[in-house]
């Protein structure tokens, strides 16, 4: 599925057809599941993330147009900020809460899906390692922390101009490193 047929989709979702949902479900679950999982380091979170973006979707909440750029790119943007959300209503949560509910140990995922994300998350990972030492902190901080640009500017003690165009740089390396590696961009 290329990045028309993800508009048309999209466009379809936008009319109220569920399955244009299911199918747009079906091909970015996992990288919303890995990404998420990465920012809330819990597999029920990143699930219950992976949720409220596909309500959003269907809601119609924030939405899409080709001038945002890929539509893959500006999915991962809505989960960026829902697994932000989330965190930080975590946050608010009492540290004292009462747990009701039992925990199911066989709501892992299967040894496969476990075995597939590490990989990619090695490729990532490699991939990663090829960028300048300050590029990769940044990245971190934004992609996997959740920290704002302006935050990072003020952590890291450099300009906002300078953390947009290392964040700009470093994606635009890691895309041609990962399509190299892949011959790809999926």
């Amino acid at each position: 599925m290329g990045k028309h047929e993800d508009l048309k989709f999209y466009d379809r979702l936008r009319e109220g057809d569920k399955q244009a949902l299911e199918t747009l479900y079906d091909k970015y679950e996992r990288l919303l599941y890995s990404f998420s999982y990465k920012m809330v380091n819990n597999p029920e979170a990143a699930e219950e993330v992976v949720q409220e973006v596909m309500i959003k979707l269907w809601k119609g909440k924030g939405g899409y147009s080709p001038e945002y750029g890929k539509f893959s790119s500006w999915l991962l943007t809505v989960t960026r900020h829902t697994a932000i959300d989330y965190l930080r209503k975590q946050k608010k949560v009492s540290t004292e809460e009462v747990h009701t509910e039992v925990e199911l140990h066989d709501s892992e995922p299967p040894i496969e899906e476990v075995l597939e994300w590490k990989e990619k998350g090695e490729r990532l990972h490699q991939a990663m390692k090829t960028l300048k030492r300050e590029q990769q902190l940044i990245i971190d901080l934004f992609y996997f922390k959740g920290y704002s640009q302006k935050k990072i500017s003020e952590k890291v003690d450099i300009p906002l101009g300078t953390v947009k165009g290392r964040i700009r740089l470093a994606l635009k390396h890691l895309k041609s490193e990962l399509y190299e590696e892949r011959g790809d961009l999926q």
